[in-house]
């Protein structure tokens, strides 16, 4: 396998409000020869840090159903937006530039996302077009669109259900109206967002199961092929839910929760073939 961190913004004007910190991209790439796809992951942590539960771990677990996985280390609070966007954009341009040499099909380069990482990915999935992403370097027209989305107890309005703090450290405490209609991602979606998984805990007391539900509306409502799941128990956070990522609070039910990572892989393979090329 082939292990690195990469800064994503090496040699480039990189406009972060930490000077501490500079956005990275894990890689864990396959090293065997046949072409296969590739999963971007966003680990949540409500704009304010990025989980390490929601990190290797997964890029792990695809790695071992045979996908390339990349983590995407962005930028969180005191940053704003656009910045996660920008990031999480110059992430796959990066990925889409290096697909020959990583062995990547660049028809099935994939975001997953976790909760705040959840609306990263999401924001991506809407907003891949919108013209302020062309002044990213490197970026071309649709080179940053994912061919699918596996969102997990994603945030996602900034309606009556939103997970306030998330939107407080990506907009601002005072963002205007337009701002956050901008970023309520069930109001973004059209015909061009990519097919998608999806998975939330009723329970949620985090992030409510609403989220969800909206996203899964706009996507029906625009004929957006999507495959959801919801678990009555479970509450937030909880990764690819076993006793090492998870500890005391999902014990009793973390092997009904499992099944979600194993969805998502059959689903990959059913919209989209599995991991390898034609």
């Amino acid at each position: 396998m082939i292990h690195e961190r990469i800064d994503i913004w090496e040699g480039l004007e990189y406009n972060g409000q930490n000077p501490e910190f500079r956005p990275g991209l894990e890689v864990y790439v396959l090293e065997n020869k046949p072409k296969r796809g590739a999963i971007l992951v966003c680990p949540g942590g409500g704009y304010a840090y990025t989980s390490p539960r929601e990190a290797q771990c997964i890029a792990l677990s695809y790695n071992a159903a045979g996908y390339h996985a990349f983590v995407l280390d962005y930028s969180v609070a005191p940053n704003k937006h656009p910045q996660p966007l920008y990031d999480v954009t110059r992430a796959m341009c990066i990925i889409r530039d290096n697909a020959e040499k990583w062995g990547i099909d660049e028809n099935k380069i994939f975001v997953i996302g976790f909760s705040a990482g959840g609306h990263v990915a999401a924001s991506l999935g809407v907003h891949w077009d919108k013209d302020f992403l062309m002044n990213v370097p490197g970026m071309e027209k649709g080179k940053n669109k994912p061919n699918g989305l596996i969102l997990c107890y994603p945030v996602i309005s900034s309606g009556d259900k939103a997970h306030r703090g998330s939107f407080n450290n990506l907009l601002g405490e005072d963002a205007s109206p337009e701002l956050l209609e901008f970023m309520s991602l069930e109001k973004q979606v059209s015909d061009k967002t990519p097919p998608t998984f999806i998975f939330h805990n009723v329970d949620d007391a985090g992030v409510p199961v609403e989220n969800t539900m909206l996203f899964a509306s706009a996507l029906r409502e625009h004929n957006i092929e999507f495959e959801m799941h919801l678990y009555p128990r479970g509450g937030h956070g909880v990764s690819i839910a076993t006793l090492e990522v998870c500890g005391e609070d999902c014990r009793e039910i973390r092997e009904h929760i499992q099944s979600w990572l194993k969805l998502s892989i059959e689903w990959l393979g059913i919209v989209f073939g599995g991991p390898y090329s034609e």
